[in-house]
């Protein structure tokens, strides 16, 4: 076989097809980018096993599906709400309890928002400008829950986010969107899976409605391609490094004292940290059961995202947790089985992310009501456990508990 220069690209058919040298596939930027983000994975100091390798690669393959499906629906003239992470292209450590969608904004046009709400726990909207970084988290002009909304009684609502409009002012349902505002993003947040129903959001320009947009060009198809490579870049860079600027400094195994989320989340506290337990070691958190709406807990990997939290107990939220009678909620953070119905898997991981949550809150959380971590050998937990006996769960209660998960969690996708 003759050995060219010239590049080529096999087909489906496996017939070749010559490309110019001066004719750049459009493609290019976002394969060259993909390269770069396996290199940054592959040279990860944390990822000590195959395990945390292939975790970084199944990390990889969701934000390359992610990235395309957001710049295909990035159409500022035609917004619609799409998923910004899930189960399957994990970023920012998403919470187990929360689906998120989001869509696309220019800060001059105006918005209508129509939606129907469910029984979740919790919903939320929030303007974005800007992007994470170790300085700054992205900004916006409002962040609020739908108790700010005005919701008829069969749980429809209507609220439009546009420019700065004097004769709007004073209209609660009416809201600004500041210059740089970039997108409109939605959390809606569960406590009992099994139970509470999602509701619905749509949004429409309201300067486009009932029109249809361009078809797309070639130029922009290879304009989306350069932007997805950016927006690849920039996910990994960000998320890559987002432990190390806002959790790995903390001394390990304790948890920082409750506080305001950064990012705007108005109602939202959060308490973090990290873990580091080899095989005989168990960590045993204590926390209040709280009044706030919404209290839940997560581990997650040095990738910053969840882990499996459908086919395993990684997270748990009030809900969820056995309370002890004394109002404490006390759970067992090990790779082993404890046997007790609050244990909270590692997965086999030695270490890893602590984060917890408040959500809908109506008063500050106080370092009283934050949580606090003991490491003990994990031969020593029962004795550690006050309410040990009440605790203690049996192999066919534990695989009726992941089996409630797995129902509840694909209920929840389909609805």
């Amino acid at each position: 076989m003759a050995v060219t220069d010239e590049p080529s690209v096999v087909s489906a058919g496996h017939t070749t097809e010559h490309v110019s040298p001066s004719q750049e596939l459009a493609t290019a930027p976002f394969s060259a980018a993909i390269a770069d983000a396996e290199r940054l994975i592959a040279g990860a100091e944390f990822a000590e096993t195959d395990a945390d390798l292939a975790e970084g690669y199944d990390y990889l393959a969701g934000s390359i599906s992610a990235i395309l499906q957001l710049v295909r629906a990035h159409n500022k003239a035609h917004p619609y709400f799409v998923t910004s992470t899930g189960p399957y292209s994990k970023m920012g450590l998403d919470n187990p309890d929360t689906i998120y969608y989001h869509a696309v904004v220019e800060p001059e046009a105006t918005y209508v928002v129509r939606g129907k709400r469910g029984s979740t726990t919790d919903l939320s909207f929030q303007v974005l400008c800007g992007e994470y970084n170790a300085e700054s988290v992205p900004g916006g002009d409002d962040a609020f829950d739908d108790r700010r909304l005005a919701i008829a009684e069969d749980g429809t609502f209507e609220l439009t986010f546009g420019p700065s409009a004097d004769e709007r002012a004073g209209d609660p349902s009416y809201f600004v969107l500041p210059d740089g505002a970039t997108t409109l993003a939605v959390r809606e947040v569960y406590s009992a899976w099994d139970t509470e129903e999602r509701g619905r959001v749509d949004i429409e320009r309201i300067d486009t409605v009932g029109t249809a947009p361009e078809e797309p060009s070639l130029e922009r198809m290879k304009r989306r391609y350069s932007t997805a490579a950016k927006m690849l870049t920039s996910r990994i860079n960000t998320w890559f490094n987002f432990p190390k600027w806002f959790y790995l400094d903390e001394p390990v195994n304790t948890f920082t004292a409750p506080r305001q989320t950064p990012g705007g989340l108005a109602t939202q506290f959060s308490s973090v940290g990290h873990f580091d337990l080899p095989a005989d070691k168990a960590m045993i958190v204590t926390v209040p059961r709280s009044a706030a709406p919404y209290q839940g807990f997560q581990l997650g990997s040095l990738w910053y995202i969840s882990l499996d939290y459908v086919n395993r107990q990684t997270s748990l939220n009030s809900a969820q947790a056995q309370t002890d009678s004394d109002g404490m909620i006390r759970m067992v953070i090990s790779a082993r089985d404890p046997h007790v119905a609050n244990w909270v898997e590692t997965t086999g991981r030695r270490r890893g992310i602590l984060q917890f949550r408040w959500q809908r809150t109506d008063a500050p959380i106080g370092p009283e009501l934050g949580p606090v971590a003991e490491v003990v050998d994990f031969d020593d937990v029962p004795s550690k456990l006050p309410y040990y006996q009440q605790n203690v769960i049996d192999e066919q209660g534990w695989a009726a508990r992941i089996a409630a998960r797995q129902r509840a969690f694909g209920r929840r996708m389909l609805g």
